[in-house]
């Protein structure tokens, strides 16, 4: 393979607050919004908030890698190009594709709950021409157009640039965060509200730690959007060094914000009358109660700018992580090729969108299936990352100067192997059968349906993946000649 192939490159366009703005709007998408009542009825609230806490400050120290990886290596590919980096190809291939995904499954889930949330505003339009049932939902041709026309409008936002999708986001956090702060800040100072409805502030059914760590086993996707910062490297209009620090910051005000709207939900009543009455939106109906129509209109908009960021944040994350995977011929060669005009990564950007028009066809309860083993990926490339940056630390000046290391650090060291101790144990609560957080069995029929067809891809992509020397490898992932 010829060393002097034209190594397609994404433009330096993406500010920091950009930056921050995509980690921080994937994170939160809709799921801060529309689960926080089945949270509360998996764990009470304070079990809920206390696992979410937990969760973030896990991903906090998974961060560390992610920061360290960026500051040396500001390339897209994220959890991609650093198993490429620890392990080699085969690992990178595996990885890649089970966070691809991931990534892909949080596009459709946020397409339908743009659908959820019109079943509840404009029950009309959602509900126009009921088609079939499966598994137990309903599936509407209204609800499938609103999802198909979202998903076509964020493709087209993505494909305008990254500049322009970057500036989106922000724009879109900033009314999230107006709305749902009228909502808190509502639900806080209301007559009609008691921190005793807070009681018990775990489920009693179960004890407090298992409760706590169920939702603990679904950080890797309560947070998956911080990792969009690693996809987004290449195009960072500022030093990579302040990748971390951004990480941090949307990690925070992210926990911050799943606490706000979990303790908003069960102000409003005893939360085990609520979880009772098996409301379709718990949030929206206390809300709705507690603060009226103005209330139910402000978290509405902050929930379509979830939605809005979600699905913007993962469509980014998944075209560059597909992208990269292309420009290494991984997957099709198509896949590391730019827009002519617009520099973006078109064919990753229209192939995301394909696949997740079939998604809202399928009903809410099948895409859930998907979504509830896409954590699996996520948490394969929290691992494969730390790992990597462990390697690259030293705990002495043993055997420094070889490969890419990161000099002698044993704090960060030490910190990089917790996180990826951390990606495992996630590993574990969702593949253990017994565990809190395990996956059900359609949820596992999904995976191994997925891992099949990785199995096929590689071995018609086998020449390719094989065939490149380490060299043209380094150039193309890692941007590198050595």
């Amino acid at each position: 393979m010829s060393g002097t192939e034209q190594r397609e490159q994404l433009d330096k366009c993406l500010k920091p607050q950009w930056v921050w703005a995509i980690a921080f709007g994937s994170a939160i998408g809709w799921g801060s919004f529309v689960l926080p009542a089945d949270w509360i009825k998996m764990a009470g609230p304070v079990g809920a908030i206390l696992g979410l806490s937990i969760g973030a400050l896990l991903m906090i120290i998974i961060g560390v890698s992610y920061g360290f990886l960026i500051k040396i290596f500001p390339v897209t590919g994220g959890g991609f190009t650093y198993s490429y980096l620890g392990f080699g190809r085969y690992h990178a291939f595996f990885c890649g594709w089970f966070l691809t995904l991931g990534y892909m499954s949080i596009v459709a889930l946020n397409a339908s709950a743009l659908a959820l949330l019109a079943k509840f505003i404009i029950p009309e339009v959602a509900t126009f021409w009921p088609m079939y049932t499966v598994a137990g939902w309903e599936v509407y041709f209204g609800e499938v157009m609103i999802a198909s026309f979202a998903l076509i409008l964020f493709a087209w936002i993505n494909i305008r640039g990254g500049s322009f999708s970057g500036k989106s986001q922000y724009y879109f956090c900033l009314l999230l965060i107006a709305g749902a702060l009228f909502v808190v800040v509502g639900m806080l100072l209301s007559p009609e509200t008691s921190f005793e409805n807070l009681k018990p502030m775990f489920n009693p059914e179960i004890s407090s730690w298992s409760a706590v760590f169920a939702i603990v086993a679904i950080a890797p996707w309560a947070y998956v959007g911080f990792d969009s910062v690693p996809q987004a490297a290449e195009e960072f209009a500022f030093s990579p060094a302040k990748a971390f620090m951004l990480i941090v910051m949307a990690l925070a005000m992210a926990a911050l914000h799943y606490s706000l709207l979990i303790m908003a939900t069960a102000l409003a009543m005893p939360w085990t009358e609520m979880v009772a009455q098996g409301s379709v939106w718990g949030t929206g109906d206390m809300v709705q109660g507690t603060l009226g129509t103005m209330g139910l209109v402000a978290l509405s908009l902050s929930l379509l700018m979830g939605i809005a960021t979600g699905l913007n944040g993962f469509y980014i994350a998944t075209s560059r992580l597909m992208f990269a995977q292309g420009r290494a011929k991984f997957i099709p060669t198509a896949f590391g090729k730019l827009h002519a005009t617009y520099k973006t990564p078109k064919a990753g950007i229209i192939f995301t969108c394909c696949i997740c028009l079939i998604a809202p066809w399928f009903g809410r309860e099948v895409l859930l299936w998907v979504v509830d083993m896409a954590s699996t990926g996520v948490a394969i490339a929290y691992f494969y990352c730390c790992a990597a940056a462990y390697r690259c630390f030293k705990w002495s000046k043993r055997g420094l100067g070889k490969d890419y290391d990161g000099g002698v650090s044993p704090f960060k060291k030490a910190l990089s192997l917790l996180g990826a101790l951390s990606g495992l144990s996630f590993l574990g609560l969702l593949l253990i059968p017994g565990s809190p957080g395990e996956l059900s069995t359609p949820s596992w029929i999904a995976l191994l349906v997925w891992g099949a067809l990785g199995v096929v891809i590689y071995f018609m992509r086998r020449k390719h993946i094989k065939g490149v020397s380490v060299k043209h490898l380094d150039r193309m992932i890692l941007a590198t000649e050595s």
